[in-house]
């Protein structure tokens, strides 16, 4: 089969390997579609910078993928053959407390903890292992690109929305509209917040989140953000406000465009953040949640409430290659001059 590896220097190199054969409580999945994460082209593409959890050992690339389960190995109990999945992209060791929890990603056995697509072959290829345990079922009125997004950017927005919580009383701002911001978007628009604010520094992004009725206003990134937001909301700031964009001026602005009594959630990885804790904080009873990635039983709710919402994730993808053509799709989602990027073996 072929597959997909990232050997660094912004490069991708494609291989021949065997198609593996499932061992115990293991499934075989040919993929239908792999979506490209933003960690990938922070951590793999350009270098190996990822240390521990974010270590990349080179191994096939891709933690986004969903597929059709062509085989199952011995003591699987729930998935078969002809089934249609998703998969968590962290399989963890299933009994430490964080495991038994559902939250893998926050596995703590450093023998067993291995994510797809970083320590372990993930599914930037024609057929891909995954463990039973790691599997979400993906109901018929989603598509393989659905469930793709699913495995981790809808599913860690949604975890980070549900911290922070989403009503018709809230105004929304959204710092980044990259796939995971354009996911922020959609999630809030079918959880009732009554508008949505964007900010971002690339026009074919913020383009496409109005274009998607994804925000109901979307703002250049600079330095009148903070006064921007207020004027948009009656002088007020947002009830609350989501950083997808990992970038520090834009995780201030999150805070300081919040009003009193707000709440703001920190997805986006990496970068930094400078902030004064009594103005921006303290005083004005603001409350700041870190989330990262969700729970597998979060995830399944998740996917529930997309076919109840009737809400397709794929409508943020812009662009889908073969993988034959997985050097350019890379080399797309590293320019940012997209929304979400898919391989989609077979096509």
């Amino acid at each position: 089969m072929l597959a997909a590896y990232l050997p660094g220097n912004s490069s991708v190199e494609t291989r021949t390997v065997p198609v593996p054969s499932p061992g115990h409580g293991e499934v075989l999945i040919e993929v239908k579609a792999s979506t490209i994460c933003g960690s990938d082209i922070r951590c793999i593409y350009h270098e190996h910078l990822g240390k521990g959890p974010e270590g990349y050992q080179g191994v096939i690339a891709g933690h986004e993928p969903a597929g059709l389960v062509v085989e199952a190995g011995p003591g699987c109990r729930r998935f078969k053959a002809g089934d249609r999945v998703l998969v968590y992209h962290i399989s963890g060791c299933g009994v430490c407390n964080d495991c038994r929890r559902g939250f893998m990603i926050s596995c703590t056995s450093t023998e067993y903890r291995r994510a797809y697509g970083w320590q372990r072959d993930g599914g930037m290829a024609q057929f891909m292992l995954a463990e039973e345990k790691d599997l979400i079922a993906l109901p018929e009125p989603l598509t393989y690109a659905d469930g793709a997004q699913v495995a981790c950017g809808f599913g860690t927005v949604y975890e980070g929305l549900e911290k922070i919580g989403i009503s018709g009383n809230d105004a929304v701002l959204i710092t980044g509209l990259g796939p995971v911001g354009l996911a922020a978007g959609a999630l809030c628009r079918k959880l009732g917040a009554q508008r949505i604010i964007g900010i971002d520094i690339a026009r074919e992004r913020m383009d496409l989140a109005m274009k998607l009725g994804l925000c109901d206003d979307v703002l250049t990134s600079g330095p009148d953000n903070v006064a921007q937001v207020r004027e948009l909301t009656g002088g007020h700031g947002v009830e609350r406000s989501v950083d997808c964009s990992a970038n520090a001026e834009a995780r201030a602005t999150a805070i300081r465009a919040t009003r009193k009594w707000g709440k703001i959630a920190l997805i986006g990885e990496g970068g930094t953040l400078s902030f004064n804790p009594s103005p921006d904080i303290i005083h004005d009873q603001k409350t700041i949640y870190g989330s990262w990635v969700t729970s597998t039983w979060r995830m399944e709710e998740l996917v529930e409430r997309l076919v109840r919402w009737q809400l397709h994730p794929e409508t943020i993808i812009t662009h889908r290659f073969p993988l034959e053509q997985a050097k350019e799709a890379y080399a797309l989602m590293a320019s940012g001059r997209c929304g979400k990027v898919a391989v989609c073996p077979g096509e």
